[in-house]
């Protein structure tokens, strides 16, 4: 393991710590002895990682434990969230988040995918990956901003689609497959946000829109690392070198079209600060939103269709 890797790791361990100390710290003169101490290993720590992150270690940091999910963001960006469930067709799926919110005074629907932090979250959660009918609740609710004009705005954070049998009985390729049919031509405005791990389809499948929007230590790609690594070269140690290769970060990402924007987030990573990663990711939906409005709904149309048709079309200079 790099040293970089090394020390971010120790990082991450010493703010869980921190975390749980805090939860049941209390009034505790000797607890919060401790926190104090911690807390300045941690600074000594952050100084050590202050460079620009590598493409693993941005990888480490989509993936943090402490990182701000989906309602972390609903509820300080959005106001008066109020939860849809169910897909109408099998049962509700906790791992995907829909709803309708007031955002700066107008309605909008809000799409989320949700990761869990304790062991019972995660499982209730299924650590963020969908099954079909996760997909399809997503969908019915896109139909019915459609229906009363409002924009929608996603909210990607997931390691990909659920690959259990039971998904695939129940038509997890359809389900996603469905939903970039439907997207790619819904008449309102689509803002998507990728504020942690976009994984492959599982991702895509609520991030067809007329502005890709990802946070700066996010990532966005067909496969992990891991994955890739164990398929190229039969190691999934050689991560590190499969996260470079993959190009999964948000400026290579910018570079070569696939998003629109990066989000900045607060020094360290949006896991030191879930306000001021709201704030400025506030900002940035703020703006957007009012761009895309601007357009006529045949002109949102045809910008958001030609932006993905243009994806992964490369031409060499001769």
């Amino acid at each position: 393991m790099e040293a970089g890797s090394k020390t971010r790791k120790d990082l991450e361990q010493i703010e869980q710590q921190i975390a749980q100390l805090k939860a049941v710290a209390g009034d505790n003169a000797e607890a919060k002895q401790k926190l104090a101490a911690m807390q300045q290993q941690v600074e000594a720590l952050r100084r050590q990682v202050a460079g620009p992150p590598g493409p693993w270690q941005r990888t480490e940091m989509a993936r943090h434990p402490q990182r701000p999910y989906s309602l972390d963001y609903i509820e300080r960006v959005f106001a008066d969230f109020s939860e849809i469930h169910g897909d109408r067709h099998f049962a509700d799926d906790p791992a995907m988040i829909c709803g309708m919110a007031n955002f700066h005074g107008q309605q909008v629907l809000v799409i989320g995918q949700q990761k869990g932090r304790d062991t019972k979250q995660k499982i209730y959660r299924n650590f963020g990956m969908s099954n079909p009918e996760g997909y399809r609740k997503a969908l019915r609710t896109m139909r019915m901003a459609v229906k009363w004009k409002c924009p929608i705005i996603t909210l990607v954070d997931t390691p990909g689609a659920y690959p259990g049998l039971g998904a695939e009985e129940r038509g997890q390729a359809e389900a996603i497959a469905r939903n970039l049919l439907e997207m790619a031509r819904m008449p309102v405005p689509i803002l998507v946000v990728v504020t942690g791990e976009g994984g492959s389809g599982g991702a895509l499948a609520i991030a067809i829109g007329d502005r890709i929007l990802m946070l700066e230590n996010a990532i966005y790609s067909v496969i992990s690392p891991e994955g890739c690594a164990s398929i190229m070269w039969r190691d999934a140690t050689k991560r590190e070198l499969a996260a470079a290769a993959l190009k999964i970060t948000a400026p290579d990402l910018l570079k070569i079209g696939i998003i629109d924007e990066i989000v900045s987030e607060p020094p360290g990573g949006a896991q030191n600060d879930h306000p001021a990663a709201a704030t400025l990711l506030d900002a940035a939906l703020v703006k957007n939103l009012k761009e895309v409005q601007a357009m006529s709904t045949e002109q949102m149309l045809n910008v958001r269709y030609e932006k993905f048709r243009k994806m992964a079309q490369f031409y060499r200079e001769e």
